[in-house]
């Protein structure tokens, strides 16, 4: 019997993230370890009267098309998958997998190869979703892999899940709600805003903020959601950042990540674990240097790291950063096939002052 949990984050996804209309076209993507997931959101889908199309995917074959893969079959863009990003109306991913070290042993190098020449369909996607012609949303499917890296039993990381949902309630749309209103009153704060300064004993950064606008993001394009963001302006962020949690990408984590920036770029990187990972991002394109997102997380229900930046970037009392590629509906202008979110928690001693007014202090928002 389908746990009533993630038959409610179905619903959620299809009619409360996505809004899926009768005649939409309804990418449904995901690992085979995702597969139940897939077939509730598939149910919910042609409820909603869309028309699904699903694109499974699989760990064994991506970790042999890491390692076999020819420079020209690297290069090669699926035309189906083309077509699919640049006339579907809604993308639905539901992340899952079966083993969080599945490519431990592929070259930082080589996994960033085949993201930067997949990079038109990001760009497409983000463009497309900024024009408000792309909905999508992305969510994790509780796995044995999910809760060992997050320290948990599957059936403690699947309370974990539903709970920071809000899939355990009878009517999650309405807690949604709540978050919603509540950041949006942060956001309507900053509207006309143009400097922003972090300090505290793992940062001392600033930024501007001038001309940009800030989203309040509430489970429309990440469930769980919590957090205001914007793209800062590029050249203007200086200082640096130690970030608390590892990054992970590729299956890889690089922890102990430390980062100075010189007018907007970073010109020091350091890090305690696969350093060599760090600076394979860092070096694939121009953009990658540079910030294309500073967020806020506001999520207090998520409290401990669990290894997935979905959760981990929301957690309440941080802030997160990602060097590449910004979102266009933020206004950033910075382009990269790199979009990498790196964590730093604010709540000891730490303070965030906007104009020269104190706008967050030790986790807590002050306005």
């Amino acid at each position: 019997m389908t746990d009533i949990r993630l038959t409610r984050l179905a619903d959620l996804l299809v009619n409360y993230s996505t809004e899926v209309k009768p005649g939409d076209w309804v990418g449904i993507l995901g690992d085979v370890v995702a597969l139940p997931a897939m077939r509730e959101v598939y149910k919910a889908v042609l409820r909603a009267g869309g028309n699904p199309s699903v694109m499974i995917s699989d760990e064994v074959m991506t970790r042999q098309f890491l390692r076999e893969a020819s420079e020209d079959q690297v290069a090669w863009l699926d035309p189906s998958m083309t077509e699919y990003y640049e006339k579907a109306d809604v993308y639905i991913r539901l992340g899952g997998t079966a083993n969080t070290r599945s490519l431990s042993n592929i070259p930082g190098k080589r996994v960033q190869q085949v993201r930067a020449a997949r990079s038109s369909w990001l760009d497409t996607r983000l463009e497309r979703s900024a024009n408000g012609d792309f909905r999508w949303v992305g969510t994790n499917y509780p796995t044995e892999a999910g809760a060992q890296e997050a320290n948990m039993s599957l059936e403690e990381y699947e309370d974990f899940v539903y709970g920071a949902t809000f899939c355990d309630t009878e009517d999650p749309v309405a807690e949604w709600n709540k978050i919603s209103e509540m950041q949006q009153h942060k956001v309507d704060y900053l509207v006309g805003k143009k400097h922003i300064t972090c300090k505290g004993p793992r940062v001392d950064l600033e930024l501007s903020i001038e001309g940009r606008t800030f989203i309040n993001s509430d489970g429309h394009k990440n469930m769980p959601s919590g957090e205001i963001f914007t793209g800062p302006v590029e050249e203007s962020v200086n200082g640096w950042v130690a970030f608390d949690y590892p990054s992970i990408v590729g299956g890889r984590a690089v922890s102990g990540i430390e980062l100075k920036f010189e007018n907007g770029k970073v010109v020091e990187a350091s890090a305690a674990q696969n350093e060599e990972l760090l600076f394979a991002q860092l070096d694939t394109d121009a953009g990658a240097r540079y910030l294309g997102e500073f967020a806020i997380g506001t999520n207090f229900g998520i409290q401990q790291f669990t290894g997935s930046i979905l959760f981990d970037e929301k957690i309440g009392g941080t802030i997160h950063m990602a060097i590449g590629m910004g979102y266009p509906e933020t206004g950033s202008k910075n382009r990269s096939a790199v979009h990498w979110d790196m964590i730093c928690d604010m709540r000891n001693d730490s303070e965030i002052h906007v104009d020269g007014e104190l706008f967050y202090k030790n986790g807590e928002f002050k306005v």
